[in-house]
């Protein structure tokens, strides 16, 4: 049983770093009352859907994101501290930088691809900051898969680049379809924005914003434009 036990520990270790970190997420999204979609296991890193407003709170968002980072963290430090593990504790810390390292990567949707829109949306508007969050994406992807290229680039290093590369187009080809997602959802529900914004159409619409469009010398609510939009008049 000793030696099954040996054979197994790195993915076990490995497993168990991954499940951790979709914990902390998952946790974080059960406080906020938001709704769990799916969790994905795969064999370099875990990925967790939620049924997420677009219009959510870009605070909350935040901490959902962070939270599986710092479970895994947290996890990390007590297990390297239990005497039954001091054997692994260098496969443990290898394998703990590797999948924070892989999650933190700016490419969308891993968590860094994330963060990386979450950050971008506190200053631009939706549409621009998933834009450039997807640019940024294809471009770390690029010289990842380039650096690795020259340094030995394996059949597993393929597949996840391969897999990357496949989630980052789906995610590209559906810009237009999430665009509209966000502004359906703020003509269909009432959101109580504190601060307010000018602008000359929709596509600066930001998060956390009431906007007020100008078009010529004339203002239009919000509500107003998107009611137009959506019925085919704007």
């Amino acid at each position: 049983m000793a030696f099954l036990i040996g054979a197994f520990m790195p993915f076990i270790i490995f497993l168990s770093l991954i499940i951790v970190h979709e914990l902390g997420h998952f946790l974080a999204a059960l406080f906020f009352k938001i709704e769990v979609d799916k969790i994905y296991i795969y064999p370099f890193g875990g990925v967790s859907k939620f049924n997420i407003s677009l219009n959510e709170s870009i605070l909350k968002e935040f901490i959902i994101l962070i939270m599986g980072p710092i479970f895994q963290i947290v996890f990390y430090l007590i297990i390297i501290n239990i005497g039954y593990f001091n054997n692994y504790i260098s496969l443990i810390t290898t394998y703990n930088y590797t999948v924070l390292f892989f999650n933190l990567l700016p490419i969308y949707p891993l968590d860094g691809g994330k963060l990386l829109n979450i950050l971008l949306s506190t200053k631009l508007s939706f549409r621009n900051s998933f834009d450039i969050s997807i640019i940024i994406s294809y471009i770390v992807l690029l010289l990842m898969g380039i650096l690795l290229l020259c340094r030995d680039l394996s059949l597993n290093v393929l597949v996840i680049i391969s897999f990357l590369f496949c989630k980052l187009n789906f995610e590209k080809n559906k810009r237009n379809y999430i665009f509209d997602k966000f502004l359906l959802e703020r003509y269909l529900n009432k959101y109580s924005f504190k601060k307010r914004k000018n602008v000359n159409n929709i596509n600066k619409f930001m998060r956390g914003k009431y906007h007020i469009i100008k078009k010529g010398n004339k203002y239009y609510t919000e509500k107003t434009v998107l009611n137009n939009k959506f019925n085919n008049k704007y």
